[in-house]
């Protein structure tokens, strides 16, 4: 039972979230006045429930999702705010004056909602013309507005994630064109997140936005799969489209309705889970939304007859986009696979459609717009003036053809096939207007949650230091086939891990739904199958239920899961002895293997005899098999354990397998991951070149003047290999980096290969002159530690020399980045501090007959080519260095080696082998050119474009 002072300050709450902070406490008066008078509702009575009240407590959620809204908004637009910045302590003051709340209010508040940080969105784009503004906003957002509810209560979303949802979306809305706009417009965009990282609710949160706004036509593409088109279908309906939408009027009661209705028998529709709008929208003004597909049925030509297609118009005499005939007609929902039928379908019934196309203000989203909708034919094969393209790619092409008002958004995580799309070619997909990277989100389980990227090798490794050790248990790099001792290890995990769920569940720590373990070796079905088998022999034989896997388990709790859970001390309950969860042990074998097998195969293979994968119709705890269904953007719910052992190509594709990443509420201490260390570096290489791209859009990301200084036609050169290949783009732009005007180098990768001794050893006496400087034994400060280092100072002539010395594995790599180094002045930067950070406890090495020197171990690729990422430790200590001055730039040094070959021999014949000199290197502030450009190019071909793709 909600209280009155609670009913009556969520009132005054829900009063002004369209608009600016006012009178608190007043407007709750007059809101409790008429529900119970004299009723105290003072800023006194309001502290004492804020200090005793839970954190899902209605008001307390009500007023932190508005301090949020009101902390993150922009300065423009909200004159209330006063000029002051987006979630800063200013605009916090600014917001608890405008509520007229005092200072001891203000400091309760501070205690329970601290202020956000703010949503950390990364957008490169050039110009546009602003129409999204706060007051069409606050006037149209209906089902942005149940969304938002939806999260807050069907979700839980903390009210942080909430409001920066709210601004990541509106970034994205805000650059498309408005849909009342006379004349007809495209733009192309791409969003960037990370893998199962929530790109899902990004785009529900910026489709719920553009219909509200006036687009009409929603065209969303899933993968290639039936899975996952059926699992973003359902999560579109549940989330967005709601109950009165999907039901039209049909009375669910009705024994005929199973065959209109699609989730009669879902557990989430039988418990009034799916959003729900209070009445038909339109009967309240609000437009409709038909859904054109639904869960069972893909897109099927004219299944609901050719006037589906066709939109409402109050006045017939004016287009579909007049302001007139907009706001009052309905949307169309388009759920689609990228197959080929099912587009072509779409495309013949939007040809054949009365309506006029080019009126139609439309959206499409290519979710995973890295897969099938890049055109990749050989543009050497072209006719004359006729591009060749893929099909899908081609479908792709016609509806932006026939939809002039069509706004284009490709979502992905792994970005790099997109930006080599041909910039030129107007029916492509481009990102042309923009690129918005998404921040991390809070929860998030991703790369540096499985991977020491930044530990100091000196510090002894433990489950609370390393994630590795916590979550990575290795396997073979070469399986043996007669032994299946690491299967059967992940197996006791996965059962030791449902137990523990269960153990939760009856403390009171939440329901798990969903218990799974992914084991991913292979595409090919008939090796799916065998591996499937191999697993049901194992479980058979594994002895859950007799109690001979007792002792085993007993180990492992004790060894494993009780100290990585203590170690990570995330508050989840934990049995402090393995007898406390012996009574969960036969149940969580039972709701596995309910009929004895614990396994289901997910693939094309349809002479398996099982029950589907349905996680959204029943709890699911069982272990998958699968490959590419269970590859890309499906999200496999209750992940806790994954076998992986795959062997791929592309880092695009490496990291799309990683369905270990994501959210693990309740459960993220039990999270193994069972791979090889060939998979583990591959992996580790491509998160750091992932971010390292994340990184320089961030650099990137300015204005002066209020112009951009960097738009998507910049972002190719920023793209860096290591390793595995980005993508299999074969195309270069008609431009030449000749400029790289960036103060932090770190080329990472582009050394040498290890396999060239004669460069590195080329690079080892190039780099003498540093090595020389640097005799001066330092002890800098990191942190709560310090670690020693060998400091010295060379000129910026003499840094010069050294760098143009050096040899990489591609000449490009560090020339542009030269080119803008030696022309900078000596009233810039006249002197480098060089820095060689010592381990206490590495290996050593002489070189040259200088000294001895700390060797670090890096990563390695397939070709042999090796990282030289410096660590953050060694970077925040550059500004403790004795002596920096404005004009002093400062370079790192590393010796660095393979991490597995630093145990053997170091030197061969007096020379060290396979060494790689890599370095960092930091620019003074002031070396920042004026006009902040940070590349600058030169035309290739000068009859085409700075931009134009020419012949690789």
């Amino acid at each position: 039972m909600i209280s009155a002072l609670v009913q009556a300050y969520t009132s005054a709450l829900r009063a002004m979230e369209d608009g600016a902070p006012r009178g608190l406490v007043r407007r709750a008066q007059v809101e409790a006045d008429d529900l119970d008078p004299g009723l105290d509702v003072s800023e006194a009575r309001l502290r004492a429930h804020l200090a005793a009240s839970g954190p899902d407590d209605k008001l307390r959620l009500d007023l932190h999702l508005n301090l949020a809204k009101w902390d993150n908004a922009p300065v423009q637009g909200n004159s209330w705010a006063g000029g002051t910045e987006p979630n800063t302590e200013e605009r916090r003051a600014r917001v608890i004056e405008a509520l007229q709340l005092g200072p001891e209010t203000a400091a309760e508040i501070a205690r329970h909602f601290p202020l956000a940080k703010g949503d950390g969105t990364t957008v490169i784009a050039g110009p546009w013309d602003p129409w999204y503004t706060e007051e069409v906003k606050r006037a149209r957002d209906f089902y942005w507005g149940h969304y938002v509810d939806y999260l807050r209560t069907r979700r839980g979303w903390h009210a942080d994630a909430i409001a920066n949802l709210d601004t990541a979306t509106t970034r994205v809305v805000e650059r498309l064109i408005d849909p009342s706009r006379s004349k007809a417009g495209q733009t192309k965009g791409l969003v960037v997140g990370y893998v199962q990282s929530g790109k899902t609710a990004n785009f529900t949160g910026v489709i719920a936005k553009a219909i509200d706004a006036g687009y009409r036509l929603v065209i969303v593409m899933t993968g290639t799969t039936n899975i996952l088109r059926e699992q973003t279908q359902r999560r579109l309906d549940m989330e967005l489209v709601g109950r009165e939408n999907i039901l039209r009027g049909t009375d669910e009661n009705d024994p005929d309705a199973a065959q209109f209705i699609d989730y009669l028998d879902d557990e989430d529709w039988i418990a009034d889970r799916f959003v729900r709008h209070g009445a038909w929208p339109s009967e309240i003004g609000r437009p409709d939304i038909h859904r054109m597909t639904n869960r069972r049925f893909d897109y099927r030509r004219l299944q609901q007859g050719r006037s589906a297609l066709e939109f409402e118009r109050r006045d017939r005499t004016k287009p579909l986009w007049h302001p007139e005939n907009l706001f009052t007609s309905d949307a169309r929902l388009i759920i689609v696979k990228k197959n080929t039928t099912v587009l072509n379908n779409l495309v013949k019934d939007l040809k054949n459609t009365a309506d006029r196309l080019e009126n139609i203000p439309a959206l499409i989203i290519d979710d995973e717009s890295d897969q099938a909708s890049i055109n990749t034919t050989d543009p050497r094969k072209w006719y004359e003036d006729k591009k060749e393209r893929t099909a899908i790619n081609k479908h792709l092409s016609t509806l932006l053809r026939l939809l002039p008002r069509a706004q284009y958004i490709g979502y992905t995580a792994t970005p790099f096939a997109n930006v080599f799309v041909d910039p030129t070619d107007a029916e492509d997909i481009f990102p042309k207007d923009y690129l918005i990277s998404l921040e991390r989100p809070l929860g998030y389980m991703g790369a540096e949650d499985f991977h020491d990227l930044d530990l100091d090798p000196d510090v002894e490794r433990n489950f609370r230091n390393s994630k590795e050790k916590a979550h990575l248990r290795l396997l073979d790099d070469y399986r043996d086939d007669e032994d299946d001792s690491k299967l059967r290890a992940a197996l006791d995990s996965f059962v030791l891990a449902a137990a523990i769920k269960l153990y939760r569940e009856a403390e009171g720590s939440g329901h798990f739904k969903h218990h799974t373990m992914l084991v991913h070796e292979t595409m090919r079905t008939a090796d799916q199958r065998e591996r499937a088998a191999a697993i049901q022999y194992l479980w058979r034989g594994a002895g859950y239920l007799s109690g001979r896997a007792h002792d085993r388990l007993r180990t492992l709790f004790e060894n494993d899961f009780a100290p990585v859970s203590e170690a990570l001390a995330l508050g989840y309950a934990m049995p402090s002895r393995f007898d406390e969860l012996t009574r969960f042990l036969g149940e969580a074998v039972r709701k596995i293997a309910p009929n004895g097998n614990p396994v289901l195969v997910v693939n094309s293979d349809k002479d398996i005899e099982q029950e589907d994968l349905d996680f959204d119709k029943r709890s699911v705890w069982r272990v998958l098999v699968g490959g590419n269904k269970l590859a890309r953007g499906f999200t496999i719910e209750g992940l806790t354990i994954t076998y992986y052992s795959r062997k791929v190509k592309h880092a695009e594709a490496l990291m799309q397998m990683g369905r270990w990443f994501g959210f693990r509420k309740g459960y993220r201490d039990l999270v193994r991951l069972f791979i090889t260390p060939d998979v583990r570096d591959a992996f580790e290489a491509a998160c750091r070149d992932e971010e390292h791209f994340r990184n320089e859009l961030r650099q990137y990301a300015t204005m002066v003047d209020g112009r951009p200084v960097f738009t998507p036609y910049d972002i190719p050169p920023l793209v860096t290999r290591h390793g595995l290949r980005p993508t299999a783009a074969n195309k270069m732009y008609n431009a030449r980096l000749v400029e790289r005007r960036t103060p932090t180098k770190e080329p990472s990768s582009g050394y040498p290969l290890l396999t060239d001794q004669a460069a590195l050893d080329h690079n080892i006496d190039a780099c003498v002159p540093l090595l020389k400087a640097a005799q001066k034994v330092v002890s800098l400060p990191a942190g709560n530690r310090t670690f020693e280092a060998f400091l010295g100072e060379v000129s910026h002539q003499e840094m010069v020399s050294v760098l143009s010395e050096l040899k990489w594995a591609r000449p490009d790599t560090f020339t542009a980045d030269l080119a803008w180094i030696a022309s900078l002045r000596e009233e810039v930067i006249d002197r480098w501090d060089i820095m060689l950070p010592q381990q206490k406890t590495g290996r050593r090495v002489n070189i040259r007959g200088i000294g001895e020197f700390t060797v670090h171990g890096r990563t390695v690729g397939r070709d042999e080519s090796i990282r030289g990422n410096s660590e953050s430790a060694h970077r925040v200590a550059i500004k403790d260095i004795p002596g920096r001055t404005p004009t002093s730039g400062c370079a790192i040094l590393y010796p660095v080696m393979k991490k597995n070959e630093l145990d053997r021999e170091l030197v061969t014949d007096g020379y060290p082998t396979r060494l790689v000199m890599a370095l960092m290197l930091q620019l003074p502030d002031g070396a920042v050119p004026a006009d902040r450009r940070p590349l600058v190019y030169q035309v290739v071909v000068p009859e085409k474009p700075l931009y134009a793709i020419v012949e690789a």
